[in-house]
């Protein structure tokens, strides 16, 4: 008779720590709650081991964001920047580790849609479907329209900067279309010590020129700053830019998912935000303490001339995976709900692989629209992280653990539970104040934009990899 031992009690006896395939563990496990069978003939979606989950954490977290945090600290002022920074990371670690905990509780959860319609019914699912959607397409957008400025970079602007951004949308595309978390955690290994690689050349070289490329004279001081007065909008658009850069937590709910070990998730949340965190801060002091107000957005463009192209050279790779994996993670989200429940969901058939390319590609083709037809793109994206960016990120995080802790203060009302309690519904409502706020100072920045210069042309080929 078959085999057909739940997935998950097999998996518990694994290494979790082992990322290579186990061939005889495919043999006697064939089931999981999401997924459903798993069969030799087809992919094999919980492959993903605790090393692996780290690293797909960091490529998750480390990428766009980044980039911006330098520009983040020059509007707020060096400590209170830092202190914004801290307190975002403690929160949205406290929210990751809450994702897993849910997982545990609720094996069936995919994604963060199963969670709204855990806790909410239709509408808690329908209105996070969208959400996580629209979340991932403008990070894929933005994804896309970075790969382009790093191309522009390291040729000197060769060709149309509309033919750099089809160029990044395609090979996004193919690389997205890998089928598994698990293949792509070999990417990740790659894609983040090339963009650290190429954020540590640029600290260097501002470090060593003692000022970044725009400095006027040998003799220039950076101008940074321990406090500023930024007025109201630009402070919460730096805030949300902050928020942005830890903003990859509801791509763990997928990462969760095709985990060979759930158990271990805890720990992969704990060694991500850490390793991210002090990097965050690492880097951002530097280079705004060289650069002051002087600082490029992106970041990687505050060294100039050589040092730039350099740079860029190295963080291709980076902003390359970085695209593979927002645009994998809402294929994937579109996919398995269209066939979950279905044989073809684990099976090669020319079913499985037709909606499989067909998520992919639709979900590049809107990015790569948004990316080339949008003006003043930047501060678009701004405004969908601060409108987006906490709905994913914090108020359903203090929703899971409520929902699945509230009975037990019936029972007996501890401290430790009323403290929980406390700082739940806290994370909600900063989750609502900065989507407020942020999209209030994400639309004063566009609508300041527009005022000054109009905006930006469609399909432009002007270069792209010059603003500051």
């Amino acid at each position: 008779m078959k085999n057909t031992m739940k997935k998950s009690d097999a998996l518990d006896a694994s290494d979790a720590s082992n990322d290579k395939p186990d061939t005889q563990q495919l043999e006697v496990t064939t089931y999981d709650d999401v997924f459903g069978e798993i069969t030799d003939d087809g992919p094999n979606f919980r492959n993903v081991g605790f090393t692996g989950t780290v690293i797909l954490m960091m490529k998750t977290q480390i990428g766009l964001g980044v980039l911006a945090i330098p520009s983040a600290l020059d509007v707020l002022g060096m400590v209170p920047g830092i202190i914004c920074l801290l307190t975002i990371a403690c929160i949205t670690t406290w929210s990751g580790y809450i994702i897993g905990d849910f997982k545990i509780n609720h094996p069936g959860v995919y994604s963060i849609d199963d969670a709204g319609g855990i806790m909410f019914g239709l509408p808690g699912r329908v209105v996070l479907s969208v959400g996580f959607c629209l979340y991932y397409i403008f990070n894929s957008g933005s994804a896309i329209l970075s790969l382009s400025i790093g191309l522009n970079a390291v040729s000197t602007h060769v060709t149309c900067t509309a033919a750099f951004v089809a160029i990044a949308a395609i090979f996004g595309c193919a690389f997205s279309s890998i089928r598994t978390l698990g293949k792509i955690t070999w990417l990740a290994w790659v894609g983040l010590p090339c963009i650290l690689t190429a954020i540590l050349i640029v600290t260097i070289a501002v470090g060593i020129n003692g000022g970044p490329a725009s400095a006027s004279s040998n003799d220039w001081v950076s101008d940074w700053e321990v406090t500023t007065k930024p007025t109201f909008p630009k402070a919460i658009a730096a805030v949300s830019n902050l928020l942005f850069a830890f903003s990859g937590t509801p791509g763990f709910f997928s990462i969760v998912s095709e985990m060979r070990d759930p158990r271990q998730y805890g720990k992969a949340v704990l060694a991500c935000q850490a390793g991210v965190t002090i990097v965050y801060a690492v880097i951002g002091c530097l280079i705004y303490y060289y650069c002051g107000t002087h600082v490029s957005s992106p970041a990687l463009g505050s060294a100039g001339g050589t040092v730039k192209i350099i740079s860029y050279a190295f963080a291709i790779p980076g902003l390359l995976v970085t695209m593979t994996i927002v645009t994998h993670i809402p294929a994937k989200f579109i996919f398995v709900h269209l066939l979950r429940g279905s044989k073809h969901l684990t099976s090669n058939s020319l079913t499985h692989w037709a909606t499989w390319i067909g998520c992919t590609s639709g979900i590049t083709v809107i990015a790569y629209i948004i990316a080339s037809t949008i003006p003043v793109f930047d501060d678009l994206v701004s405004l969908i992280g601060a409108l987006l960016g906490p709905v994913m990120c914090l108020q359903p995080m203090g929703a899971m653990w409520l929902y699945d802790n509230w009975g037990k203060g019936k029972v007996e009302k501890k401290k430790t539970w009323l403290s929980m309690v406390i700082w739940s519904s806290f994370v909600i409502a900063i989750g609502c104040f900065l989507m407020v706020a942020g999209t209030y100072g994400s639309v004063m920045s566009i609508v300041s934009a527009y005022a000054s210069s109009g905006g930006s042309a469609a399909f432009s080929c002007a270069d792209n990899s010059n603003s500051t």
